[in-house]
């Protein structure tokens, strides 16, 4: 059991109420690794136009490396979202209270799957749990999503492994048989890409009414796990996608990570992790399909 194994880390991103804001670099030492895969990506035909089309202006080379970026960015800043990320809110007695963590619509056949941290569901009851696309200052510009159904792996429900930490939401809308996909797009789902991918990672700080964006590189932090650095990122971020090969027109991209895993996500606000996308995202994400 490594260090940062659930129940020795103290909480995480999502959990925890002391984690440091960090405005200047931070030097890190991590081991050198090598990682060579296919990239696979998940694009299951959806049946709606507007979302083929969206779809289809992701497609071409994949860009994982931005020429002449700069190579330290200090910090996360707000904007006005993105329609397939979204804020997660605990739901009673009907009402919306407050949210907590950060999900994303995922392209799938049936255009229900919300993908998210493990650690920010787990405990939760699906009846509990609403997403809001494209959240911020209050308004809810493609409508209140409620959960139907909460799916994480036999390895995190057994034992919180951190290389688990992914979850799928199946979602729906109250008296409407329109589904997320078809209002709001839905990025496609990245299964073997490379540690190192030029990404851009979205989240919504419990502190603000609005997400927060970055780009930046990710890279390898061991063979399981990515590392994102970027400051701002504090509690409510978890579940926040690494977006890969993101077309800079409509905005969507390829999800290769969510804020989570070690640390459930980082207990450091300018360095964020994310499990590894393999064949177990995989085989959890064609369990949810079959339950959408």
């Amino acid at each position: 059991m490594r260090h940062g194994w659930l129940g020795g880390r103290g909480g995480g991103r999502h959990a925890r109420r002391t984690r440091t804001l960090v405005g200047g670099a931070i030097g890190l030492l991590c081991a050198a690794m090598a990682v060579t895969c296919a990239i696979v990506l998940i694009n299951p035909a959806t049946g709606a136009v507007q979302v083929a089309s969206r779809m289809a202006n992701t497609a071409g080379s994949v860009p994982l490396r931005a020429p002449g970026a700069p190579s330290i960015l200090t910090g996360g800043e707000p904007f006005a979202g993105t329609p397939a990320v979204g804020a997660l809110f605990t739901l009673s007695g009907g009402q919306l209270r407050t949210h907590f963590c950060t999900g994303s619509v995922v392209d799938s056949p049936r255009g229900d799957l919300v993908i998210t941290a493990a650690h920010c569901v787990t405990n939760k009851p699906a009846g509990q749990i609403a997403f809001v696309p494209g959240y911020h200052n209050g308004v809810a510009p493609f409508g209140v999503w409620l959960t139907s159904v909460v799916l994480s792996d036999s390895a995190w429900r057994a034992s919180g492994n951190p290389d688990h930490d992914v979850a799928f939401l199946v979602v729906h809308q109250a008296g409407s048989s329109m589904n997320v996909q078809a209002v709001t797009g839905g990025e496609q789902l990245g299964i073997g890409w490379p540690a190192r991918a030029w990404v851009q990672v979205i989240g919504y700080p419990d502190a603000t009414q609005q997400p927060i964006t970055c780009q930046n590189e990710s890279k390898p932090f061991d063979p399981r796990e990515l590392e994102f650095d970027c400051g701002g990122y504090t509690d409510g971020t978890s579940g926040g996608p690494f977006l890969g090969g993101v077309n800079p027109s409509t905005g969507a991209g390829t999800v290769i990570g969510v804020i989570g895993g070690y640390e459930q996500g980082g207990d450091i606000a300018s360095v964020s992790y994310s499990p590894w996308f393999g064949s177990a995202v995989q085989a959890l994400y064609q369990t949810a399909v079959a339950q959408g």
